[in-house]
This record gives structure tokens, C-alpha cells and sequence, in this order.
């Protein structure tokens, strides 16, 4: 019988293992400290407002959103003191223009104490958002209402489908950019088996992280519990939603990719006359590119692209951006596999794979740009925002991965200024597989015993032969060198770009905190107390005012004015009035007129703050029958 020695792995996969070594360790660093994914469509207002104290039961809860929202008619509970529904589970559209406004209706006859609204929504670019808040009717109470403790998105199954998504944008740069090195630079790898192994490994992974995102979905968005990936139901459910229907079309599209790849492994592999092999070429091409920009669409269609400003312009830059990025860095990993397993390679198959990372470069540029202003809008957004912020590392490491680079260019420019008048002097290295010669082993054991041992030195020998072979270059083993850094820098930019992906734009961070800015309470947990100088005129017209506005907050409140002389005394006065204005909404003054309790000390009680704002808070205090004056103070009260 004949038996064939295993080939040996020596110290040339080395730097392969340690490039899979280091990508392990950026994923687990980067998804062991990363929080729940943050959703995209955020909070903006809420009707009664977070904190607010009203005097009556509202008919209804209504939430105010800064994108499209998906809600069913238990994606907002309003819980009692005890943590009992009180509203109907009857979800009301409130949508008006480029208003996102959804309500319940509450039931009637509900007691006076705080309420607790909790809320899960899915924003239009396919990620989970909840909250919660508090308002009281009547008076603040004790509450039990218990409320999940984890983010929607968050938990181990976030994790798990953060590390999907992760692999599906992996997978996809390796494929598109595996093939697309194949047909634009180097012809000859479609027979190359580390070649086929880059391509179809992409396939492979991206089509198994899209089957785990479509299972995931469900508790992805929902409970939160592992279990219900396998939910029948909720996996129907999500083949109706947007994000649902772009997995699936990725899924199709996979199908396709199948085929293509099938093709360029097989019958163009095969080809040898050049004349067919340039029409298979034209026509691979073409379907290939088809296939990409599909494959890239249904990130587009269901992500960041399909909502905010122009999603009309943003989709097709988001594709190009997509394409341009596959076509850099799956290119630069298929020829960084290439070095250090292929035993030669065209010069010029480098030099064309250079020209095609500058024309991506450049895509990537423009696209960028546009995406950039797109999502954060303003120098301010870029620098207080995370989003701004993961946006300045991401530039930042493509400037590293451009600097880098351009040693590769240097190197490749080397190879090329080298010259043999053979035709091998066009080959970076002398292209020689070999395999050890197979080896006729006898039935005797001590006999197969040494033949065997005579198999694995003749495979030792051939591997570090052709090791001998890659290494004696030096301007390879220096392009070696720069590629791998390369790659594991563009490993870090891969992780940074996914978790953009997770990120609420700038552009949205920043309106949301605005609006709720705009809704604080201006003393937050205790009552708005404020003291201001007065001089009615004439010789006791000085001293200080001191309001009390307890709890501070809209509904009922009570308020109480103090009088003091230059020397801290209570000081009397025959009247004193106040006066509530909100200018913004040109409401008021509301008058207030509080009665003497003691010398020095006015109240009312039931003074009503319709709405929160910017209040202002005027006094007047009259000190004889001519001597009078108002001064004023401007709070938020929320």
C-alpha cells in the first residue's frame, strides 16, 4: 500500500497564528467592555414630563421619539405605586409630519401617587431602545414598581449578536474582497487553494453570523432570554420587519455568492486559454459586482443609511462605502495569506493591487466625509459626543493604515525596479509546490515504521526548502512585514466601524440632549429656593427676599415668601406679590398673591406650574403707600 506523509507546519504560519491570536484578543477586549448597544431612535419628550407633579389623572401618556419607531401595544406600561398596569394596553398614533409621538390611554378612576411609564421601542435602523420615568398626580408617593434591570439589546444575548454582526461585516470583507482580488489583480489565485480557503471562509462566515442574527432577532428585541431564538412565532414575526426582510435577501443573495464562487474556483480555475478566460472574466466581474452591492444594500436598506437626513443619497454612498472597504481589506488579508503560504506571486499582481487600494482609499474618503457630516453635523457633535468620538479613532487609525501603507508601496516599488531577463524574474518569489514523493511501504511493521519516518523528513525537507525559497527575497519578506501590520491594524478598524454602527449619531445626541435640557428640574430632588436683594427707597426700603417653591416642579406646589432686614430679621411689609411668566410659550404672569402668616413669613399653597420651562419669578414688595418695587428671577422648573 502507499501512504503519503502529512506536510509539517513550520515557523512560516507563525505569523498567521499570531495575527488569529491577536484579532481573538481586540474581539474579546472589545465586546467584554462594551456596553449594550445604544439605540438610534432616543427619547425626546414625554407628555406628562419625566418628574412632573399634575393635579389631575391625564387621559393618556404620549412619548415623543427623534426617529421612526416600531411599537406594539405592550411596548409602553404605565405602572401604579404598587407596579399594576394602569392604562389600557391600547397603543395610539399620535405621529404628526416629522412628529414620532405614540400614547396609551389611560383607565379612569386611577388614585393620586407616582406612576412609573417604562417603554421598548425598535428604531427604523433595526436596534432596541427602552427607558423608563416617573410622574406623580396629586403628590410624590412610595412606589414597588419593579422594572427590568438590563437594556433592551443587552445581556449575553447583545453580546451574541454584537459578535454576529461583527462576523457578518468580517465575512463580507473577505469574500467581496478575496474575489475581487482574484479577478482585478491576480488571475492565477483562482487556482490557489489559501486563495479559495480566504473566500470561501468569508462565505461561510457570513452566512452563518446572518442565520445567527435572524435567530436572534427575537429575543434580541424582546425578552432577552437565549431561549426564544428558537420561538417560531417571534422568528415570523421578524420576517415581517424591515431588518427581518434584509437578512433574508442576505441569505438569497449568499445563494448567489455560492454560485459565483463555485464558478471562479471551477470552471475559471480550469480555463486556459486566455481569449475565453478574459469574456469569463468581463462576465464574473459584472455578476460579482451585482452580487456585492446587494450583499451591501442590506446593511444600507435597514441600518443607519435608511432614515435621518437624505436617505435617498446616503443608501448608494453606504454601498459604495461598504464595497470600497471590502475591497481594501479583504484585498490586503488575501495578500497577506498570500506571502506567507503561496510560494511566488506576480510583481505585477501587487502592483495592481496597489493601484486598487488607492482608488478605495479615495471612495472611502469621499463617502466618508458625506457620512461623517450626515450623522454628527456639528464641530461640537464631533467632540462631546461618542459617536464624534469613535468617528475621530476611526479616522485616526485610517491615517495610521494609510501611513502603513505606503511602506507596502515602497516595498512593492522595489520588487518592481528588479529585473531578470527569465520570465520567472516577473515572480516575486519562484513559484515550486512540492510535495513529498509518495512513499511504498511494505507490510513488514519495522519496515513501514521507517518509511514512514523517511515520509515526514522528505515532507520537512520540501516544506523548509520552500521556505528557504519566500524567505530569500528580502524586499518580500519586508512586504511581508508591513502587510501584517496592516491587517491587524485593520482588525481594530473593523471593530471600531462596528460598534459606530451600534452608536446614536452625534446629530441625535445632541437634540435629544437638548430636549432634555430643556424638561430639568432646575433644583433636581428638592424645592426651588432662591433669594434676591430689594430696595423700595427711603431708609428701611433694603433687605432680601426669599422664595420657597416646594416641590419645585409642574402641578401643585407650595409657596412661601420671607422678608429680611440688612441685619437677617424678619422684616414686615404690607404687601407682597408674585408672579409666575414663561415667555417661550407666552404664558402669563400668573398672579400669586400669599397671605401673612407671621412678620417676615407670606404662603400659598396650590400654586399652580402648568408646564416646565424657563420660568421667571417676579416680587414685588411694597414697604409704604409709595414705596414699592419688583425684582425677578429666572429658574427652570420641570
Amino acid at each position: 500500500m502507499t501512504a503519503i506523509a502529512p506536510r509539517l507546519r513550520t515557523t512560516a504560519s507563525r505569523p498567521l497564528t499570531r495575527l488569529a491570536l491577536i484579532t481573538v484578543a481586540l474581539l474579546g477586549a472589545l465586546f467584554a467592555g462594551a456596553a449594550p448597544a445604544s439605540a438610534h431612535a432616543a427619547l425626546t419628550g414625554s407628555d406628562p414630563k419625566e418628574g412632573a407633579v399634575v393635579a389631575t389623572a391625564p387621559a393618556q401618556v404620549a412619548l415623543t421619539f427623534s426617529e421612526g419607531v416600531a411599537l406594539d401595544a405592550n411596548s409602553i406600561r404605565v405602572l401604579d405605586p404598587t407596579g399594576k398596569r394602569s392604562d389600557t394596553a391600547e397603543l395610539v398614533n399620535l405621529c404628526s409630519g416629522d412628529v414620532v409621538k405614540y400614547g396609551v390611554r389611560l383607565r379612569t378612576g386611577i388614585p393620586n401617587g407616582t406612576y412609573t411609564v417604562a417603554w421598548q421601542a425598535i428604531s427604523v435602523d433595526s436596534h432596541p431602545v427602552s427607558g423608563a420615568f416617573t410622574f406623580s398626580i396629586g403628590a410624590p408617593s412610595a412606589t414597588t414598581a419593579v422594572l427590568p434591570t438590563q437594556e433592551a439589546g443587552g445581556g449575553l444575548v447583545g453580546a451574541l449578536y454584537g459578535i454576529a454582526r461583527y462576523a457578518a461585516y468580517g465575512g463580507f470583507v473577505l469574500l467581496v474582497g478575496g474575489a475581487a482580488f482574484v479577478l482585478a489583480c491576480w488571475r492565477r489565485g483562482a487556482g490557489v487553494g489559501p486563495v479559495q480557503r480566504v473566500v470561501v471562509g468569508g462565505w461561510l462566515t457570513m452566512t452563518a453570523a446572518t442565520l445567527a442574527m435572524l435567530l436572534l432577532r427575537t429575543p434580541y428585541t424582546g425578552s432577552g432570554n437565549l431561549s426564544d431564538a428558537f420561538d417560531l412565532n417571534g422568528l415570523r414575526a421578524v420576517l415581517e420587519t424591515k431588518p427581518g426582510a434584509a437578512l433574508i435577501s442576505r441569505l438569497l443573495l449568499l445563494g448567489a455568492a455560492a454560485l459565483f464562487v463555485s464558478v471562479l474556483f471551477g470552471a475559471y480555475a480550469k480555463r486556459d486559454d486566455e481569449a475565453e478566460k478574459q469574456d469569463l472574466t468581463f462576465g464574473l466581474a459584472i455578476g460579482g459586482t451585482v452580487v456585492a452591492a446587494g450583499l451591501a444594500a442590506t446593511w444600507a436598506l435597514a441600518e443607519h443609511a435608511s432614515t435621518g437626513l437624505q436617505p435617498g443619497i446616503a443608501m448608494p454612498v453606504d454601498v459604495l462605502h461598504l464595497l470600497a472597504v471590502a475591497a481594501w481589506l479583504g484585498g490586503l488579508v488575501t495578500l497577506l495569506v498570500v506571502l506567507y503560504r503561496v510560494p511566488g506571486i506576480e510583481r505585477a499582481a501587487v502592483l495592481r493591487f496597489s493601484r486598487v487600494a488607492f482608488v478605495s482609499v479615495a471612495v472611502l474618503a469621499a463617502t466618508g466625509v458625506y457620512q461623517s457630516w450626515r450623522q454628527v453635523g456639528t464641530w461640537s457633535a464631533l467632540i462631546d459626543t461618542t459617536y464624534g468620538q469613535l468617528l475621530l479613532v476611526k479616522v485616526a487609525l485610517v491615517a495610521v493604515l494609510v501611513a502603513t501603507a505606503s511602506f507596502s508601496r515602497r516595498w512593492t516599488a522595489r520588487l518592481s525596479e528588479r529585473s531578470a531577463p527569465t520570465a520567472e524574474a516577473d515572480v516575486i518569489v519562484e513559484q515550486r509546490p512540492s510535495e513529498p514523493e509518495p512513499v511504498t511501504v511494505p507490510d513488514d511493521g519495522k519496515d513501514a515504521q521507517r518509511a514512514a519516518q523517511l515520509a515526514r523528513q522528505r515532507a520537512a525537507m520540501s516544506t523548509a526548502r520552500e521556505k528557504r525559497i519566500r524567505d530569500a527575497d528580502p524586499e518580500r519578506t519586508g512586504l511581508r512585514r508591513t502587510v501584517l501590520a496592516e491587517a491587524g491594524i485593520a482588525v481594530v478598524l473593523l471593530a471600531v466601524t462596528t460598534v459606530l454602527t451600534q452608536t446614536e449619531p452625534g446629530r441625535t445626541q445632541q437634540a435629544v440632549d437638548r430636549a432634555r435640557a430643556g424638561s430639568q428640574v432646575a433644583v433636581a430632588d428638592r424645592p426651588v429656593d432662591i433669594r434676591l436683594p430689594f430696595d423700595t427707597g427711603g431708609k428701611t426700603g433694603k433687605g432680601t427676599v426669599k422664595i420657597t417653591l416646594d416641590p419645585g416642579r409642574t402641578g401643585s406646589n407650595d409657596l412661601h415668601v420671607y422678608l429680611e432686614d440688612p441685619a437677617g430679621a424678619p422684616k414686615d411689609a404690607p404687601e407682597v406679590k408674585v408672579a409666575f411668566t414663561l415667555a417661550a410659550k407666552s404664558v402669563g404672569p400668573l398672579p400669586v398673591v400669599p397671605d401673612r402668616v407671621t412678620a417676615g413669613h407670606w404662603s400659598a399653597s396650590g400654586v399652580q406650574i402648568p408646564m416646565a420651562g424657563d420660568w421667571q419669578i417676579s416680587v414685588t414688595v411694597r414697604t409704604s403707600e409709595i414705596d414699592e418695587t419688583t425684582v425677578d428671577k429666572n429658574v427652570k422648573i420641570g
